[in-house]
């Protein structure tokens, strides 16, 4: 099993929407690096659901990888602000995962709490914030879930 770490702006997308829908597709990823991690993940990984663009951001919740990454359908309706002209059919750029929801946490882990927690020094989103789709290992996954609870 493998962890990550995945943001979404809670006015577009938040803890408490997945939570009501059950499931969602992660759509819209344009980075290459973000992406490949997507190509990386498998059924049944687990997931710190992050807040971005939040004040204070932070991770809320808990999901798991449900459907293994898949092209990413907004790359070709070009109504959508995802539309990518280059990617075709044949060679699609764009990835997406299905997550489903685990649990919301009972406090928010504020990026201000981690990055003076023990064990969490190297995680990626204190070293390399912007990057939406991020891996964690097992020991960052439990020492943020602990945080939460304390």
């Amino acid at each position: 099993m493998q962890y990550w770490l995945m943001k979404s702006e809670p006015d577009v997308y938040s803890i408490d929407d997945l939570a009501r829908e059950g499931s969602t597709y992660w759509e819209g990823v344009r980075n290459y690096s973000a992406r490949n991690n997507m190509r990386k993940m498998a059924v049944g990984d687990m997931v710190l659901f992050y807040h971005s663009n939040a004040k204070p951001p932070g991770v809320v919740g808990v999901a798991r990888v449900s459907k293994e990454a898949y092209p990413d359908p907004f790359q070709w309706d070009h109504k959508s602000k995802y539309y990518d002209a280059k990617s075709t059919q044949e060679n699609p750029r764009w990835s997406t995962v299905d997550v489903e929801f685990v649990e919301k946490l009972p406090s928010m882990v504020s990026l201000d709490m981690m990055k003076t927690a023990k064990g969490l020094e190297e995680m990626v989103v204190i070293k390399r914030g912007r990057l939406s789709v991020q891996p964690v290992t097992a020991k960052q996954f439990e020492v943020v879930r602990r945080l939460a609870k304390a």
